[in-house]
């Protein structure tokens, strides 16, 4: 994760992003225990980075109240899936395999915020895995088990690389208000979505600071609005660069030493050296066509001995819908363009979808085996 420094491991790493439906459906846990309890799912982090043979681990849920049993008022099953009902009067339907959704006692998902009142002195964070939807948090006003999930992770892989996560300012702000309404604004308002931006860098980088010294061994900022299929390089240098330039200046004076690296989905392929700009460590995804936009081939001489890179492996065509076999031959192929001069990581582009086969993914652990090594 250090290129510029001229570090390389003995091996190439692997290490997945697994889709929260994933550790649902293979963790041997039920599902809303996972999503609301840090411990289950520090567990699961745990059992099944030993079962895939992974070099690291990203926590990528906040800590949970550990009272949150108590407002429970009641649980119903319908189909395969379990709806809680909570005695602030909402409800969260939990499925098997994919990520709970919460509902206001009108049955409708809780609204999101009108773009026109937002006031940029007000921002700080937006969490948008709260327990009962995105929830914007206060300088300062960090609750005590943020940090929970981490430490049980760290406690159980010392020897593992933990990495955490926080939302880049523009991905907290799309959680916030609605998409069309803050897209809309980019041009509208330009001023004010600056403002916002900049006041929701400074809550990423606290937030960053707080896993750091829960342990975390890297930080990734999660900037999935930022790609091709939202926004243009243009706008990308007019709102994500500033803020996430910032992001990473602030984290690394605070944390030096620290890897920060950005995970960015879908169609990257323009904007690799924009995104080189923020100061990032790395880039995560590199969805490959037709997912993305980015042939590894060309985004290796284009970053390499700069940056790290993390991913490509198709996680729908190759790892959900192919064999085991192809999957060898598919992860043997990244690592024959990504390792020479070191800087790759063997991974999926995006998250391992909750349905793919166990032994699929168990091929990229196989593949470092036999070819891996420096």
């Amino acid at each position: 994760m250090r290129p510029r420094a001229g570090e390389r491991p003995d091996r190439v790493p692997v290490m997945c992003q697994l889709a929260l439906g994933h550790y649902f459906l293979h963790a041997g846990r039920a599902p809303a225990d996972l999503w609301h309890d840090s411990a289950a799912f520090g567990d699961a982090l745990l059992l099944l980075q030993r079962r895939y043979g992974f070099d690291g681990i990203l926590v990528n849920l906040p800590g949970r109240d550990p009272a949150w049993r108590h407002a429970i008022a009641s649980v119903e099953a319908r189909g395969a899936a379990s709806v809680i009902h909570w005695t602030r009067g909402v409800s969260t339907l939990v499925p098997p395999d994919d990520n709970p959704h919460v509902f206001e006692a009108t049955g409708v998902p809780p609204g999101r915020q009108a773009c026109d009142k937002l006031d940029p002195e007000a921002l700080y964070y937006v969490e948008p895995h709260g327990m009962f939807g995105p929830e914007r948090i206060e300088a300062g006003q960090w609750p005590a088990w943020q940090h929970a999930t981490i430490r049980h992770v760290r406690e159980g892989a010392p020897d593992v690389s933990v990495h955490g996560e926080i939302f880049s300012p523009f991905s907290q702000l799309l959680e916030w208000v609605d998409h069309a309404a803050a897209l809309a604004a980019l041009i509208e308002d330009a001023e004010k979505v600056r403002a916002c931006l900049d006041r929701l860098a400074d809550g990423a980088i606290d937030l960053a600071v707080g896993q750091a010294g829960a342990g975390v061994d890297a930080i990734l900022i999660s900037s999935a609005f930022a790609g091709g299929g939202f926004i243009s390089p243009r706008q990308y240098r007019a709102f994500v660069l500033p803020c996430e330039r910032k992001v990473v200046a602030g984290i690394k004076a605070r944390c030096p030493g620290l890897p920060v690296y950005t995970h960015t989905c879908g169609a990257i392929g323009d904007r690799l050296e924009l995104m080189e700009e923020t100061g990032t460590d790395g880039i995560d995804t590199l969805d490959p066509p037709p997912l993305g936009t980015v042939d590894l081939a060309d985004a290796k001489p284009r970053l390499g001995g700069r940056l790290f890179i993390k991913g490509n492996l198709d996680p729908v065509g190759t790892l959900l819908n192919g064999t085991s076999e192809q999957c060898y031959a598919a992860a043997l192929e990244r690592l024959a363009t990504g390792k020479p001069g070191g800087g790759y990581i063997l991974s999926t582009a995006c998250s391992v979808a909750p349905h793919t086969p166990p032994e699929n993914i168990a091929q990229l652990r196989r593949a470092v085996d036999a070819a891996g090594a420096y």
